[in-house]
C-alpha cells in the first residue's frame, strides 16, 4: 500500500465508514439510520477494494447493500408507523459503557500489536476463480442455496400479505 492515492483513498473511506457508523447510532429516525448503514457498507466495500479483496468487495455490495439493507427498508416500511420512532430507553448508559469498553479493547489491541510490513505483492484476483468453482465444482450447493433464498422470499411475501376481508351474510 505504498501508492499515495491508495493511502489517501483508504483514509477517506475509513473516515466515511466511521462517520456513517456513528450516524447509525446517533440519528433518531430509523430510515436515516438505515441510510447510514448503507453508507457504512459502501465504505467497507471501498476498503476491501483498497486491500485488493475484489470478491469480498463485490459480495459486500451485492449482499449487504443490495439485499440486507433493502430487507431492512422493507421491514420498516411494512411495520406499523407508530413503531418507527427511536425512543429513550434505560439501556442507553449500559450500551454506552459497553461501546466504550469495546473501543478501549480495540484501541489497546491496535496499539499493542506489532504490525509487520512485508514487501510482497498484493493478492491475486480471486473473483474469476471463485466464479468458475461456483459454476463447476460447487454448482449443486449454489443452486440449493438459490432455491432456499427463493422460498424464503416467497414466504416473506405470504407472511406480509393482507388477509382478504370476509363478507358477512
Amino acid at each position: 500500500m505504498d501508492d499515495t492515492g491508495v493511502v489517501i483513498a483508504f483514509y477517506v473511506l475509513a473516515a466515511m465508514t466511521i462517520g456513517s457508523a456513528l450516524s447509525v447510532v446517533i440519528v433518531r429516525n430509523i430510515i436515516h439510520a438505515v441510510v447510514g448503514l448503507i453508507g457504512t457498507f459502501a465504505g467497507l466495500a471501498g476498503l476491501y477494494v483498497t486491500l485488493s479483496a475484489d470478491f469480498i468487495a463485490i459480495a459486500q455490495i451485492l449482499i449487504y447493500i443490495g439485499a440486507i439493507s433493502i430487507l431492512f427498508l422493507f421491514a420498516i416500511v411494512l411495520s406499523p408507523r407508530a413503531s418507527r420512532g427511536n425512543t429513550e430507553t434505560f439501556m442507553r448508559f449500559p450500551a454506552l459503557a459497553l461501546a466504550g469498553l469495546v473501543g478501549a479493547v480495540l484501541t489497546y489491541a491496535a496499539v499493542d500489536t506489532s504490525w509487520n510490513v512485508t514487501n510482497e505483492e498484493g493478492f491475486e484476483e480471486t473473483a474469476a476463480t471463485i466464479g468458475e468453482l461456483l459454476l463447476d465444482q460447487y454448482v449443486l450447493p449454489f443452486e440449493i442455496a438459490s432455491v432456499l433464498l427463493l422460498v424464503a422470499v416467497i414466504g416473506a411475501i405470504v407472511l406480509v400479505r393482507p388477509e382478504p376481508m370476509e363478507e358477512e351474510d
